[in-house]
This record gives C-alpha cells, structure tokens and sequence, in this order.
C-alpha cells in the first residue's frame, strides 16, 4: 500500500478519516504490512502483505465468502494476459474511449487479477484504485505492485472504503454476482464526485434464456459446490467444444465475405464470433467463470434501466451487447467540481 492511498480512504463503518496507525515492513513506496485506523470511530484495518484489508472472509455472510473463494480461486489461477483485454474492456464501458481516462481517478469495482486496472493506467489515468472482495488481490497487487498511481483494496462491494473522490468508477461483471446488486450498485456510486461517470456491464436475461433455464440450475446445484480445482478440470470437456465450434464454424464463417451471410443467423454469432478470437486457455476462463459463480443475476433491460433511474443518473446510456449482455454509462447527478 503506498502513503498517498490513505488520502483517498474512509472508514466503512462510519466513514470517518483513516491513519496509518503502525507501519511495519516496507519495499520502496510500498508498505507490506501495518495497520489503518479511523479517527472517528476507532476501528482498525491490517495492511498484509501490501494490501489494506476492511474485511475478514471468516466472518463475512456465508454467500460472500463463498462468493469470494470462487473467484479468488480463478483469478490466482488464470493468470494469463491478452492483447485482446483492451477491445474487450472498451466494449464493456462504451461509449467512453481510452481517451476520458486522462488525468481521472478511476475505480475499478471488482478488479480481478487487475487486467484492467493496467490498461487504465496506462490509458492516462490519474489514479487507478482496484477493489476486491477475494483472494484475487494477491495477483491484482502483484501486477501493480511499486507503480506510482495503482492500488488495490480487499474489500465488500456493497461497503467500499473511500471517499467520494472518484471522477470514473467502472464495474464489469461483478455486481451481478453479488448476493444484492442494487445494493452494490448504489454503494459504487455514492463514491463517484458529481457529474462524474458510471459504467456497469451485466449479463442479459434477453437471449440467454437457454442459459438460466439450463446451465444456472447445473451451476446452483453443482459446478459451484464443488471444489474449484475439480471444476477446473470438469470444463475442460467442455472448452474443447466450445472451442472447435467457434475455431472451426464461426470465425472462419465471419471472416468471409460469402461466410458472413450465414454466420449472422447461427445461434449466438456475435457472442461466438468474439468468442472465437481467444485461445485456449482464455476460452476455458470464460467457460470456468460461467459455472464456478454460486450467485449470477441476468438482468431484463428494464430491469437494468431503473437502476440509473434509482440512483438519478443523467444522460444514461444503454447498449445491447453481444445480443446477450447490457452496458450502461450514466453521469452522476450534481454539478462537476
């Protein structure tokens, strides 16, 4: 954790100001281990192994945790990175571009492994502050460990500990794996300055209505009460699948002029034709994040929309991606500072 993080900081208790009550080991600008404490309250939070921590996965709600340990799992597990993370992350967040990243401090709610807290940074941003509520912040800190404007937080979605400082937050597929994600989406958003931006990406219940009638219920039964590492090989079967169908069929088909034709009315093309750009070991992460999740919200567009509506959002934008997933961009209420 680097000193300038605290500036940023508050209690989620109370949301009084923190300190750095102790500090123990160091490397560089960061501090590997100490101790946060608010001002108001009283409450202390442990700096480990470089990382602030506001919450104990041993005594959180149950749903959490195992919520937690699901992801911290994948995330410690797929490590790679790709080239294509940035279109991949720029179709999420449309219509803001690389280029509004200039200068902003952004929140990345839900960071992963920190694959797109990189790209922010290396998009212009300001600051870049990564909040996780798994294990995942182990690799998120070890990918942005000793940079200058990168930090991560192990914390709950629905109780981020900061001030209202942020000019962008994004969260992309992540508040809809949360036990209440309005209840994440409002907290996200009470963080961000006014006239500030928000963006969310979520799955649709639109056209994926073979997945919640079928591959939800084999999920909340099954694949997410297993452990992670024997999911980790049962969806190997079928990544293979998924991979030959999309390797072999649809992205020779897009490619062509007289393929495309046809392409456009199989099942699922645009997911598949994106689909079909990754390798192996990408495809069997999206495979794997399907089924390890114990909590996965589809979301109606409807549905969507009165989010921004509950939280008196302006100039909201609502995009149909993929024929199967929603993206929102909305301005938060209130004059920019």
């Amino acid at each position: 954790m680097k000193k300038k993080l605290i500036d940023y900081l508050a209690c989620p208790t109370c949301s009084g100001d923190l300190v750095l009550a102790a500090e123990g080991e160091t490397d560089g600008i960061e501090i590997l281990d100490g101790k946060l404490a608010c001002v108001s309250c009283s409450k202390g939070f442990p700096i480990l192994r470089g990382i602030p921590r506001f919450i104990d996965l041993g005594e959180i709600d149950p749903e959490k945790a195992a919520i937690a340990v699901s992801f911290g799992f994948e995330w410690q597990h797929f490590s790679q990175e790709s080239e294509l993370y940035a279109e991949q992350l720029v179709g999420w967040i449309d219509p803001v571009e690389p280029e509004f990243f200039k200068g902003k401090v952004v929140l990345d709610g839900g960071c992963g492994k920190g694959r797109h807290m990189t790209l922010a940074a290396a998009w212009g941003a300001a600051e870049v502050i990564g909040l996780d509520l798994s294990d995942a912040v182990e690799p998120a800190f070890a990918a942005t460990r000793g940079s200058k404007n990168m930090h991560v937080v192990q914390a709950d979605l629905c109780h981020p500990p900061f001030k209202r400082i942020f000019d962008y937050a994004y969260s992309v597929g992540v508040i809809d794996h949360t036990p209440d994600p309005i209840v994440a989406f409002r907290a996200v958003a009470s963080k961000i300055k006014p006239g500030g931006l928000f963006s969310v990406w979520v799955y649709g219940a639109e056209n994926n209505e073979w997945i919640t009638s079928i591959i939800s219920p084999v999920r909340e039964r099954f694949t997410s009460r297993i452990h992670p590492r024997t999911l980790l090989h049962l969806t190997r079967l079928p990544t293979a699948i998924v991979y030959l169908v999309s390797k072999l069929i649809y992205g020779p088909l897009n490619r062509s002029n007289a393929g495309s034709a046809i392409a456009k009315h199989l099942f699922y093309n645009d997911y598949m034709n994106k689909f079909s750009k990754f390798n192996w070991k990408d495809q069997h992460l999206i495979v794997f994040d399907h089924l390890v999740a114990p909590k996965a919200a589809y979301l109606t567009e409807q549905e969507f929309r009165s989010w921004w509506d509950d939280i008196g959002a302006t100039e909201a934008t609502i995009g149909w991606h993929n024929k199967n997933s929603w993206r929102g961009t909305g301005r938060i209420a209130g004059e920019a500072e």
